[in-house]
């Protein structure tokens, strides 16, 4: 079972996107679009005041008939953020982002922020992991 930590070194790029709380959420798309990534952290300093997604994209604006350029991401951003550490195992997250319906957690250190991880880093870790084990009982079967 790998930690969030074994995860994030795995990741190509362990980046974690942010913008102001005074940011517009067309800046906020923009970002997202040409990072092509799917949240993006609201920081003033380095405190954490929420996390903005294409799911609060998607229900909070466009149904709504805010305006992108006109609405700020404090407004419409996820203010509870849940957080995991780089202790926090493969399952302990799925059953966290299964159970909350979460596509994306930030991992924090000492009160730092370290990292980002997707349901997507977890499922590849997961598969990976699967697979290791077909191929050992693959082998131990053969020999």
């Amino acid at each position: 079972m790998s930690t969030v930590a074994q995860i994030l070194s795995s990741k190509p790029s362990q980046a974690v996107h942010t913008v102001p709380p005074g940011a517009s959420v067309r800046e906020a798309i923009e970002l997202m679009a040409r990072q092509r990534i799917g949240s993006l952290l609201i920081v003033d300093g380095a405190r954490i005041l929420g996390i903005f997604t294409e799911r609060d994209y998607a229900q909070k604006v466009e149904v709504r008939g805010r305006t992108s350029t006109g609405t700020p991401i404090s407004e419409v951003m996820t203010p509870d953020v849940i957080f995991v550490t780089p202790a926090t195992t493969s399952q302990e997250c799925m059953a966290l982002m299964t159970g909350r319906r979460l596509r994306h957690l930030p991992v924090m250190d000492q009160g730092a922020l370290v990292g980002l991880i997707s349901i997507g880093d977890l499922v590849k870790d997961i598969i990976s992991e699967q697979q290791f084990v077909i191929a050992q009982l693959e082998s131990y079967i053969h020999s």
